[in-house]
């Protein structure tokens, strides 16, 4: 099928995967919906049986490194842009429903995702990141620099052998004004097999600021 040659000019002239080249992955086993509509950084590197939904941008910079393993699903709304420092993608990961964002924008910023994660609803990660096997961020949190620890898959029936993760409750905090985290927030970030919540730090490093529903980023 012919389309307009500014198409792929412009793609070109931004580092990007023309619209042939989008559509080579498929030659792996990766499926996307709608080549069109999906923005493919021409040096990211893609493994096997991807599921790529439209409306998703994977992204790297000079400076960036973006590495994708196999069986991951970008639902539309994804954005992972390897700006300043790389992000690793393990296998098996759910991103979106509901949109998703990943961005290593400042220098000494580096990601890390494992195997068999879910990240939905508008979760964000930024800075010096790494979300282990089965962890899970559920709603519109913004994770900044946190360490989530690797368990089983998200899918595991016994939620105590998950990997870490956070979720967000729809209850408004009393304030947001506090450089400490409300208890009111039902705020959880979990760690470790046994999911302890983790409210304050031992410095008190977890800065808050309202979002949403009053979730907040974690330093």
């Amino acid at each position: 099928m012919a389309f307009p040659s500014f198409i792929d000019d412009t793609r070109r002239s931004r580092g990007l995967m023309t619209i042939a080249d989008t559509g080579k992955l498929t030659e792996r086993g990766n499926i996307i919906f709608d080549p069109f509509s999906v923005l493919i950084a021409a040096d990211v590197k893609i493994g096997r049986d991807n599921i790529i939904f439209p409306c998703v941008s994977l992204l790297c910079r000079e400076l960036g490194e973006l590495l994708i393993g196999d069986n991951n699903t970008f639902y539309s709304n994804s954005l992972v842009e390897a700006v300043s420092g790389p992000i690793s993608i393990g296998s098996s990961n759910q991103f979106g429903e509901g949109g998703f964002t990943a961005k290593t924008n400042r220098l000494g910023a580096r990601i890390v995702i494992g195997d068999h994660g879910r990240y939905l609803s508008g979760a964000s990660v930024f800075g010096e990141a790494t979300l282990g096997t089965g962890s899970q961020i559920l709603g519109a949190i913004t994770v900044d620099s946190c360490h989530l620890e690797a368990g089983q898959s998200h899918k595991e029936s016994d939620p105590d052998l998950r990997g870490g993760g956070a979720e967000r409750f729809r209850r408004r905090p009393q304030s947001h004004r506090s450089d400490r985290p409300s208890r009111s927030w039902k705020r959880r970030i979990f760690s470790g097999r046994y999911k302890a919540p983790i409210l304050f730090p031992p410095q008190g490093q977890i800065r808050c600021a309202q979002l949403n529903w009053g979730w907040a980023y974690c330093r």
